[in-house]
């Protein structure tokens, strides 16, 4: 694994991690929701343990889904910054460790999956 590689690892995977440390916190240790345990629970906190296990382990292409989750909780923290002022601090560290997320994943799938031989072919190339 190349150096600019193994940045955009390290980037997704801290990210990620801070990410998912800042939800729980946010959703479980303040007193700013009038949602359930259980419901903050399966809507804010499950989502990002899918993808973990092959973000901790390395894998592109999880790493390159994980991306469609990251955008709930981009979109979670756009709407926290519009709807709720007293949470703002909260939305602000939301939007951008999933923006740091969100690029560190993409990169890493990007670099890591050519290094690989893995992508998808061109129509052009199939038909050859």
């Amino acid at each position: 694994m190349s150096a600019a590689i193994a940045r955009y690892r390290w980037l997704a995977l801290v990210s990620y991690f801070a990410l998912f440390i800042c939800v729980v916190i946010w959703q479980f240790g303040t007193a700013y929701s009038e949602q359930s345990a259980l419901f903050r629970g399966l809507f804010y906190v499950l989502p990002l343990l899918f993808p973990m296990y092959g973000i901790a382990r390395g894998k592109p292409y999880t790493h390159a889904w994980a991306n469609f989750i990251l955008m709930w909780y981009f979109l979670h923290s756009l709407t926290m910054l519009y709807i709720a002022p007293e949470q703002r601090l909260w939305a602000v560290t939301e939007l951008v460790l999933t923006t740091l997320a969100f690029a560190g994943c993409t990169l890493y799938a990007r670099h890591q999956g050519r290094a690989l031989g893995l992508g998808l072919k061109k129509l052009k190339d199939e038909k050859n």
